[in-house]
């Protein structure tokens, strides 16, 4: 089964970077796209290692990025054992977007990690 996403949008918050168990930095953020003629959607994008540095050292909030990853669902329960679930977009590649000052693209620089 294939299960690729890519999507272009920008972000909604600067992304924020903490360290799993084994100490492997992990970058979280959210990132608005277009999901039909006039709707704004929503993603939680997560990603690791050296994407997780790149992410946390060069995006801002508001930066037009495009990636390419794969949907996650993530599963728990809340503290009065409601079920809970989401997904989120994990990332494998990055391109930074350049706009002019009129929005547009102008060129774009990719990083596969």
């Amino acid at each position: 089964m294939i299960n690729q996403l890519i999507l272009t949008g920008n972000l909604g918050n600067d992304p924020e970077i903490f360290f799993g168990s084994e100490g492997d930095p992990v970058t979280s953020f959210s990132l608005a796209f277009k999901s039909g003629r006039d709707k704004t959607s929503w993603i939680k994008c997560v990603a690791f290692n050296k994407t997780a540095e790149i992410c946390e050292k060069y995006l801002h909030q508001g930066a037009r990025i495009a990636v390419v990853g794969y949907l996650q669902q993530s599963k728990w329960k809340t503290n009065e054992g409601e079920p809970r679930s989401s997904f989120e977009m994990i990332i494998n590649t990055i391109e930074f977007i350049k706009t002019d000052n009129r929005g547009g693209d102008d060129r774009n620089e990719q990083h596969p990690f």
